[in-house]
């Protein structure tokens, strides 16, 4: 019965939901706000501060070194700018689980 719980986790359906979550929390100014210093495809008056993020599958093909830098870039990179999201728990680990998965797809 276990089985059936991960198989279903896996289902495209479930992974594009996943996606679109990402997106929302993404451009969300109130959430994860990542057009505040970002340019994202599809964003709306983003900020310049911080890097245009695409290809990040290509440029970061280990999706738990993404998930470590949105959840405290300060760790690897004492100097950014970026909010330690998940250290300060502004987004929760399913959030930064879900916004992993959008910036995948950039």
């Amino acid at each position: 019965m276990a089985a059936l719980g991960l198989l279903a986790a896996a289902t495209p359906v479930r992974a594009q939901s996943a996606v679109t979550e990402g997106q929302k929390l993404a451009f969300d100014r109130g959430k994860g706000n990542c057009l505040t210093c970002h340019v994202i495809k599809g964003g709306d008056l983003p900020g310049t501060i911080g890097p245009e993020l695409k290809d990040l599958k290509a440029k970061y093909p280990d999706r738990n070194e993404l998930t470590a830098i949105i959840f405290d870039e300060t760790k690897r990179n004492p100097q950014t700018m970026m909010p330690p999201f998940g250290r300060n728990r502004i987004l929760t680990e399913q959030e930064i689980s879900a916004i992993v998965d959008f910036l995948q797809t950039l």
